[in-house]
């Protein structure tokens, strides 16, 4: 199921791209004040480049301080370079504020992708039904005897009539607006060529009266050594999420507990798993988390800023500066999570998405950040928090 350490890198992720962005933001900025002061080729007057040049890099300079200090003071005059650094200003808060949420909804969809992608792969069992209905469907109609495997002894697996039956399912695949539509054609191949092919499947099928425990085991089977496997459907995962790689962990984890939970008797208000056992408290956490980051920004510029002894701040890799950066809101704003944990989790990250020499960076600034913060009473821990926080 999902954790909050891949939490934690989805909203990374979401921030170094915000980070990305502002820079080009700036650039867009200046590109703006370029073209303020670009001379004006269908003007019939004759245009005075050097003038406008000038007053190019005047608004340019005075942008530039803006940028840095979110203020600038100047005894010019001129109003068409006043005028030109306050639209570069405006200009460039509204393309920020706009990266801002961009960025936050994509993680957030990035997210919940993942339990769509979860309910597709539920979803195959029930493509899996169909085709093999459709199949003994064409089976009647002809004249000579079939020949092969008695596939409609599938249809009568008890796992995948309470899962397919079950209303959590079915009300989530409406909601979602989960569907193969009619492009299953990967799937298809794999029931034709792999499935009905397979060793344990075909056991299962000569059976003469499956038990549960029987149903349970080949509908596992699918999942771990077909639908999680073969390449064709991996392929086609892949296309689906970008982030299959990353995300194939989690999907396997939330189908295997499903099937596991409707390999026994079940209710038949039985609800479906949600993405982990406490998605409200795990969403609101990694949106704060997000938020938070990127609005004390400055202050934990600053804070990593002094705790950077003989290591100009500006030469700090910017994924390490966001990971130093997250942790120090984590440790700031979430008294329930110990200082341990925190620092254990983003070093664990730095490992996965940083530079070889990240860990012990990374390790060495929180865990002297840490101390100093604590002592001056910046961090406080409460509940669990205080577990481990020595």
């Amino acid at each position: 199921m999902l954790n909050r350490r891949t939490l934690r890198i989805k909203a990374m992720q979401a921030i170094y791209a915000y980070m990305q962005a502002e820079s080009s933001d700036y650039l867009l900025a200046l590109d703006q004040i370029s073209d303020d002061f670009a001379p004006d080729l269908n003007s019939m007057e004759v245009q005075d480049k050097k003038m406008l040049e000038g007053r190019k890099q005047i608004a340019s300079i005075l942008f530039k301080e803006w940028y840095e200090t979110r203020q600038f003071e100047t005894e010019e005059t001129d109003k068409a370079i006043i005028n030109a650094v306050n639209r570069a200003v405006v200009f460039y808060q509204n393309l920020l504020k706009k990266d801002y949420q961009l960025y936050f909804n994509q993680m957030m969809t990035a997210v919940e992708r993942i339990y769509d992608h979860y309910l597709g792969t539920l979803q195959i069992l029930e493509v899996l039904t169909s085709l093999i209905a459709e199949e003994e469907e064409k089976k009647e109609k002809r004249f000579t005897v079939a020949k092969g495997p008695d596939v409609k002894r599938f249809l009568n697996n008890t796992v995948v009539q309470r899962l397919l039956q079950n209303k959590s399912y079915q009300q989530h695949i409406i909601r979602r607006n989960i569907s193969w539509g009619s492009d299953i054609s990967e799937i298809r191949a794999v029931y034709k060529n792999v499935l009905k092919q397979d060793e344990a499947f075909l056991a299962y099928l000569a059976l003469p009266a499956p038990t549960p425990e029987e149903d349970f085991e080949i509908v596992k089977h699918i999942f771990k050594n077909i639908i999680f496997k073969e390449k064709n459907l991996q392929s086609l995962f892949e296309e689906q999420d970008l982030n299959w790689v990353e995300n194939k962990a989690i999907v396997k984890s939330l189908v295997n507990k499903t099937i596991k939970i409707f390999g026994e008797e079940v209710e038949e208000n039985q609800t479906l798993l949600d993405l982990s056992a406490n998605w409200e408290d795990d969403k609101a956490f990694f949106e704060e988390l997000y938020h938070q980051t990127i609005k004390e920004d400055e202050k934990y510029e600053a804070l990593v800023a002094a705790s950077v002894t003989n290591w100009d701040v500006e030469r700090v890799a910017l994924l390490d500066k966001i990971i130093l950066k997250m942790a120090l809101c984590e440790m700031h704003i979430f008294r329930s999570i110990p200082v341990k944990v925190t620092i254990n989790e983003y070093i664990e990250i730095s490992k996965l998405y940083s530079t070889p020499k990240s860990k012990q960076f990374i390790n060495g600034v929180l865990d002297k950040m840490a101390q100093e913060l604590a002592t001056t009473g910046d961090i406080r821990k409460s509940g669990r928090g205080l577990i481990d926080n020595k």
